[in-house]
């Protein structure tokens, strides 16, 4: 006690006082059901292959990818986002691979439901950038510029060859004007309205992918600025949710996570249906190279940045520690 009496009064330390208080009087928990993990599946290999600039993470192959999603199940997480990573041979300037059944992608799709079943969300990336041999999300014109609306024809047989293939979730991901109510129409066509889509409503084109390139086998030149939002404007994000909420998305993503936090922040305050938020490659890379370098703790600095975008609004987060995670809280 000072001279000043008690003061002063009102002391927030004493809910910090100790693990089980600080625990009692938490605003923010992190459970497994928050998660989905993102995972790769490449054709023609043998052995699961490392990502070198994504430590611990590997392009699975059919029978790693299966394994993969049974310990998902175990683990208690909400589900899996598929990528397939064709092989270059396959690779052309429409994505045909995205589109054929026996695509490695909806391959991929139709092993993981036999595994899992429905105790598991399948999702399926739909993007034509894995099946490019130049790397864009869409179609290219005679100038060489992506045209989006020939792209969203493409979209629009992913989507029907995704869904049949057992996704339980669609995740258009291209930034393609008008993309959710072509694969919205699409879906309802072939009598697949209980397929889900999760909008990439906010997309910015971010230095933070670089590590997926490498997990996807990209062969793109160039960017995307001219499709993926610029990290700049906060305005033209809000204005994307809006247009895919008119159009139909049941579910939508703010990706990257954790540089926007302040974006993802303003989409949950606006929308009523579920916010997820993708933690993606480059986030993933820089706490696990510092953590290599002994530079900071491993384990804290993943939870605080998944507790971070959570805090921020997300109710589902897409990361590559899904599964990891979820143990750990267990």
């Amino acid at each position: 006690m000072t001279k000043y009496g008690s003061f002063p009064g009102s002391r927030p330390r004493r809910l910090r006082t100790t693990p089980v208080m600080r625990r009692m009087v938490a605003e923010t928990r992190l459970h497994p059901a928050d998660f989905i993990l993102p995972a790769f599946v490449r054709e023609g290999v043998s052995e699961p292959v490392p990502i070198e600039a994504m430590p611990g993470v590997v392009q699975h192959t059919r029978d790693s990818l299966k394994k993969a999603a049974a310990e998902a199940v175990a683990a208690g997480i909400s589900g899996i986002m598929l990528f397939g990573v064709p092989e270059d041979a396959k690779k052309d300037a429409v994505g045909t691979a995205g589109t054929d059944p026996d695509g490695i992608l909806q391959v991929a799709l139709r092993d993981v439901r036999a595994e899992v079943g429905d105790d598991l969300l399948v999702m399926s990336d739909l993007c034509l950038d894995e099946t490019t041999d130049h790397g864009h999300c869409g179609v290219l014109d005679a100038q060489g510029r992506v045209d989006n609306d020939a792209t969203l024809e493409r979209y629009a047989e992913m989507a029907q060859v995704q869904a049949d293939a057992g996704a339980h979730v669609v995740g258009p991901s291209g930034m393609m004007d008008g993309q959710i109510g072509v694969v919205r129409d699409a879906l309802d066509q072939i009598g697949r309205e209980d397929v889900a889509i999760l909008a990439y409503a906010v997309k910015y084109a971010s230095a933070f992918y670089g590590p997926f390139r490498e997990a996807v086998g990209s062969s793109l030149q160039g960017d995307r600025k001219t499709y993926q939002q610029d990290p700049a404007n906060l305005r033209e994000s809000l204005r994307e949710l809006a247009l895919d909420l008119e159009e139909g998305a049941d579910l939508v993503m703010v990706k990257p996570a954790g540089p926007y936090l302040d974006i993802l922040a303003r989409v949950a305050d606006t929308v009523d249906v579920p916010v997820a938020a993708y933690q993606i490659s480059g986030e993933y890379a820089m706490i696990e190279a510092a953590a290599e370098r002994g530079w900071i703790d491993r384990d804290r600095a993943i939870v605080e940045a998944l507790t971070g975008i959570k805090r921020a609004g997300a109710r589902t987060i897409l990361t590559y520690w899904a599964v990891e995670a979820a143990q750990k809280l267990v």
